[in-house]
């Protein structure tokens, strides 16, 4: 029986990331921001004449325990890198240490949490701010709660978990009722042509669960969200992505770890070229060309996993990732019973490209293929988030 223990401390480790002690107060000081804050400069994001995104304070400050306001869309996203990104896009003069705290409810969650998970120490289910693109209004909305940071193992059925962040995004819907919901962050590239920061865009997930989740029912099912993805600011998305590409490039010095070496078969890791930046769209033309099938899915896992040149997970889906199927999952159920459910879609940007799958990879804590995948994650998450936080921006201004 294969061990994911390890995959699953990285997994982990790579989710709390960049967590600092302020950001794991249930109340961290949100009532200091003042008007200068809003008035900082803004990134140099040339964004097309009236479709800026406009964030806006609440005042007086919602209280944690407050519901959701409203929106016509909700974007969430997990990390520190993606939220920091997502805020100097889409809530630019703030920080993610600005948006608000979110804890409604919380007395539900407390008890499916894992003891030492942020969720558990901060005491709060996540926090955000809203921001307004066109005529849209936009919940940003950063989760505390993970599908690979949560769960409490069953005893008595091995293979299922509590999986608290099914209950969370089912409480965002309930409470912002947005006609567009869009999860948002990192991922590993699968295809061989996908580079570094590519973005990928699709309606669909599907579960790929090997570890604490391998036994539950939901497990590689796909799901699906029909609509049309509207293009119509994808070339203007691109455009604004080529402006950091300078900063996402495989540094020159990239070479094998030892001068002693013999060129393997298929290859190095990666062929260094210059990176020009492509959001790749589900079943849908973008530049002229489909890029991927139809509801080709995302690929969601319970441990740190990657592509590779020989794993062929570009068959499956178009990236790989920790947590977007929950949201299928969670709109299933509502959409079984008749219920109206928001459209919803995924926008992962490639942290990591496809790895080459030569390296070796055994035992786990000496495989070079991980220490490559963390490797690019680390360097380039933030970056690569502001990819995929354009990409977001591109889809909301076209609604």
């Amino acid at each position: 029986m294969a061990d994911y223990t390890f995959q699953k401390e990285i997994a982990r480790a790579l989710l709390s990331a960049g967590s600092e002690e302020v950001n794991l107060r249930s109340q961290p000081p949100v009532a200091a921001m003042a008007a200068e804050v809003m008035a900082a400069p803004k990134p140099p994001i040339p964004f097309p004449a009236g479709l800026a995104p406009k964030p806006s304070v609440i005042s007086p400050a919602p209280p944690p325990t407050d519901a959701l306001p409203k929106a016509d869309v909700v974007v969430v996203t997990w990390t520190v890198d993606e939220a920091h990104a997502l805020a100097d896009v889409l809530t630019s003069g703030t920080t993610r240490e600005h948006w608000y705290p979110y804890s409604k409810n919380f007395a539900h969650y407390d008890p499916l949490i894992r003891s030492g998970a942020p969720a558990k120490k901060a005491k709060r289910l996540g926090s955000y701010f809203v921001t307004r693109i066109g005529t849209k209004k936009v919940l940003c909305f950063k989760s505390e709660l993970h599908l690979n940071q949560d769960g409490i193992r069953s005893k008595e059925t091995p293979g299922t978990s509590t999986l608290p962040v099914k209950d969370l995004l089912s409480q965002i819907v309930d409470e912002a009722k947005p006609d567009v919901l869009i999860t948002a962050g990192t991922a590993g590239g699968v295809f061989t042509d996908q580079d570094l920061g590519d973005v990928v865009v699709t309606r669909a997930a599907k579960f790929r669960l090997q570890d604490e989740f391998k036994n539950e029912p939901f497990n590689n099912k796909k799901y699906e969200s029909h609509w049309q993805i509207p293009t119509k600011h994808f070339a203007d998305a691109v455009q604004l992505m080529a402006g950091f590409k300078s900063q996402i490039q495989e540094p020159a010095e990239f070479l094998p770890p030892t001068v002693n070496f013999t060129k393997p078969q298929g290859g190095y890791p990666k062929p260094l070229h210059p990176y020009d930046p492509d959001i790749w769209l589900d079943g849908q033309v973008v530049n002229g060309s489909t890029r991927m099938p139809a509801f080709h899915p995302i690929l969601t896992t319970d441990y740190f996993e990657y592509g590779t040149s020989t794993n062929h997970l570009d068959k499956e889906g178009c990236a790989v990732e920790m947590g977007d199927a929950v949201l299928g999952l969670a709109m299933e159920e509502p959409k079984a019973a008749g219920k109206s459910v928001p459209k919803w879609a995924v926008v992962r940007n490639c942290s990591d490209p496809q790895i080459n799958g030569l390296l070796r990879d055994a035992p786990k804590k000496d495989s070079l293929q991980i220490m490559w995948a963390v490797y690019y994650y680390t360097s380039f998450g933030y970056l690569t988030s502001v990819m995929s936080s354009l990409a977001v921006w591109g889809i909301i201004a076209g609604l």
